[in-house]
């Protein structure tokens, strides 16, 4: 087993990333945090690479539309997709290693043709990202596991479809949140699994990306079993800190899991 490195996913602080970049990742570095998870990152691809730079971050992962063409419809609002060149470049630009799709909607995952059309996609853009020494990977909600086909959850149905290459992210509080057992489902994933997303809070009937809980606490502060999953004999590279809404200061919010992580993984 090894010890995941923590990171943080930057969507956390979009809002603040928004208003002052470079202030932010000062901060986020001042929690003692070295590894950080991009989002949105082709269009401030240069903006981000010196901050990085400037206060010694890296982004081994990092998130992007991959699967859709054109805008998506998420939680927070329809994102553009810029083509799947321009992210692959900025990725290797900014010394990402693997380009992690993070929502296909609920309505993608109801036929076996929907799945089927998802991982496809999928496995033509590992093709294509190989061509600038990147992989791919998917990051879940819970609604690929609500969602059954033939009395199996959607999201068995896209792993068992995806090319080997293709990395998993596993966010935790989805998952839990739509049934998985969390340790059976990341031994039967096994070395697919690139990192877990350590989000947690109160989970009640009902919780859902759609329906968004404002409640999220920081890491081992819920019901999200993070601390099963890093006592159990799992290798799982990083452990990354989310929040998808945080009603304190968010940096707080990070600084507290942080350092639950750091004693949690000695």
């Amino acid at each position: 087993m090894s010890t995941p490195e923590i990171s943080v996913q930057l969507y956390s602080i979009h809002p603040e990333l928004a208003a002052d970049l470079d202030g932010s990742l000062a901060k986020i570095a001042d929690i003692g945090l070295t590894t950080v998870e991009a989002f949105d990152f082709v269009t401030r691809v240069d903006e981000l690479k010196a901050a990085f730079d400037k206060y010694g971050l890296k982004s081994p992962t990092a998130h992007a539309i991959l699967i859709e063409d054109a805008g998506v419809a998420t939680p927070d609002g329809l994102l553009s997709v810029p083509p799947v060149e321009e992210t692959f470049e900025a990725a290797k630009k900014l010394g990402v290693e693997v380009v992690i799709d993070p929502f296909v909607a609920p309505a993608k995952w109801q036929t076996a043709e929907d799945v089927t059309r998802t991982a496809t996609k999928l496995n033509e853009r590992a093709v294509q990202a190989r061509d600038y020494g990147l992989k791919v990977g998917y990051h879940n909600h819970e609604h690929e596991f609500t969602a059954e086909i033939d009395g199996r959850p959607a999201y068995d149905l896209f792993v068992e479809q995806l090319d080997p290459d293709v990395k998993l992210e596993v966010d935790l509080y989805w998952a839990q949140a739509g049934g998985a057992d969390l340790i059976e489902l990341l031994t039967r994933l096994g070395d697919r699994v690139i990192a877990v997303h350590s989000k947690d809070g109160p989970l009640r009937p009902g919780t859902t990306a759609a329906n968004l809980p404002k409640d999220q606490a920081p890491a081992g502060q819920g019901d999200v079993k993070l601390a099963d999953v890093f006592a159990a004999d799992l290798d799982i590279p990083y452990a990354v800190i989310e929040f998808d809404h945080y009603e304190g200061d968010t940096f707080d919010g990070i600084t507290q899991s942080y350092a639950w992580l750091k004693e949690t993984l000695g």
